[in-house]
């Protein structure tokens, strides 16, 4: 196949993780995470293009660490993330730091903290920012990053 045709993602080997990250995002709860099986006959489903179980589990095993440019685009369409998102680590934190916001914000409590904090002053919101990495501190869930910072974490 002609180099051109395919997209590598190198000695990094990140592709199956990726992928295994996203379907995880995209499916929380483990015990109704579909199999690859399914998951590819969603995938052509949706896409309306062909992906087989077999392809789809060596991708997200890491047995296979290179695809074409075409089930580049169809995982990418799939998931609903650009291209580069497989290829380039930075849009991949980008990428993962606004769906984590999005996941935040499925949480009407979450919603409503962000809500009822507009029109604070930047004083009172550095204070609760400082409050919730506190309370993030003591729950032990380390410390969350915001899509806006270029995923950093905050409070650090």
């Amino acid at each position: 196949m002609d180099p051109e045709q395919r997209a590598d993602t190198g000695a990094e080997g990140r592709l199956a993780e990726k992928i295994n990250h996203l379907r995880d995002r995209l499916y929380p709860d483990k015990a109704s995470r579909p199999g690859y099986a399914k998951l590819a006959a969603q995938i052509r489903e949706q896409t309306g293009k062909p992906m087989s179980a077999t392809y789809l589990w060596e991708l997200a095993s890491g047995r296979k660490r290179n695809l074409t440019q075409d089930t580049l685009v169809t995982l990418a369409e799939f998931f609903g993330v650009p291209a580069e998102y497989f290829l380039d680590d930075v849009v991949a934190s980008r990428v993962d730091a606004q769906l984590d916001l999005a996941i935040a914000l499925r949480n009407q409590k979450v919603r409503s903290i962000a809500l009822r904090a507009e029109g604070l002053s930047d004083d009172t919101l550095d204070a609760l920012l400082a409050m919730v990495t506190e309370a993030r501190r003591i729950e032990r869930l380390g410390p969350a990053t915001d899509a806006g910072d270029g995923g950093q974490a905050r409070g650090e």
